[in-house]
């Protein structure tokens, strides 16, 4: 999709409801879906964090969103594939600039050139323990993607077209940290497979999308 025709219709997208965590549970093993009904989440008193959906055009004016590869380390998200962001800091003003900055610092898209259009569903991860707060943006203009050395392997540039082409939502036979060799469903997104908390925020904002697009 050309980023004129995905700019001009992106302000319709303020106007609808979020689907919430009937989209979110379409892309959660039911193990998942289960744990999360029984869970005293305040009780946890969980951390908080804000990522970023942040589409923008490429050098050809195609439209792009902004993935990222997590580097590999002692953690349950270690080496899989997220939105950029992270935990909020006491000097963040509110959720959204927490999004913003992080999102500054782990791929190089200044805060002020991020136009965000709406605030998706929060989402609880209960192996870190974090409320994850989603916003999602966009950009005028090609960004000069740079990837935070301590925090990134890799930056993912993906097509919108191919995030929202329905032959990429999979199952996959994966090993978690709540269960080993369990079916999850997934997308498959530049041949990576994008499972968890990150597919089921993406789910919610392919719904989104797919109304307004």
């Amino acid at each position: 999709m050309k980023f004129s025709d995905f700019r001009y219709k992106m302000p319709n997208l303020k106007k609808i409801a979020l689907p919430g965590e009937e989209a979110h549970y379409k892309l959660a093993p039911i193990i998942r879906v289960k744990e999360l009904a029984n869970l005293d989440i305040e009780a946890r008193k969980p951390n908080k964090a804000g990522v970023m959906a942040v589409f923008y055009p490429d050098k050809k004016e195609n439209t792009h969103l902004v993935l990222i590869l997590r580097k590999t380390y002692k953690g349950v998200h270690s080496n899989q594939v997220g939105f950029p962001g992270g935990r909020v800091e006491l000097f963040d003003k509110n959720l959204k600039q927490t999004a913003l900055r992080e999102t500054e610092e782990e791929v190089g898209i200044p805060m002020q050139e991020v136009e965000v259009i709406k605030k998706l569903t929060k989402l609880y991860i209960p192996p870190s323990n974090f409320w994850v707060h989603p916003y999602v943006g966009m950009m005028k203009k090609t960004p000069y993607l740079v990837a935070q050395e301590s925090e990134v392997e890799q930056i993912l540039e993906i097509d919108i077209d191919h995030f929202l082409d329905e032959n990429n939502m999979i199952t996959e036979t994966l090993n978690t940290s709540y269960a080993k060799n369990i079916q999850v469903p997934a997308f498959n997104l530049n041949g990576h497979i994008v499972w968890g908390a990150t597919a089921m925020m993406l789910n919610e904002l392919k719904v989104l999308l797919k109304k307004v697009l």
